[in-house]
């Protein structure tokens, strides 16, 4: 038999495809931020959801860890303009 349940990865999937899906709802102009959205949840695959138990958690902590490493990444590049 198999598994009754859905992983948190296989839920992850599930819930960057629904938001890949729901992003062509969207204005045109804001369509591309909702699915680059959706590969974001995705993007942390394994190592960060082996501590979560919801998919959705899981899927949002993904997001944002690569949200702010892009941020620190575009900080980095303003400090060095300024430094030259």
């Amino acid at each position: 038999m198999g598994r009754s349940f859905e992983s948190v990865r296989q839920g992850v999937k599930s819930i960057a495809d629904h938001w890949a899906r729901s992003s062509r709802a969207l204005k045109k102009e804001d369509q591309q931020y909702g699915e680059r959205l959706a590969e974001l949840a995705k993007k942390h695959s394994s190592e960060a959801f082996i501590n979560c138990d919801d998919p959705l958690e899981a899927a949002v902590f993904s997001a944002l860890v690569e949200t702010i490493k892009r941020q620190d990444q575009i900080e980095s590049l303003l400090r060095e303009d300024v430094d030259r």
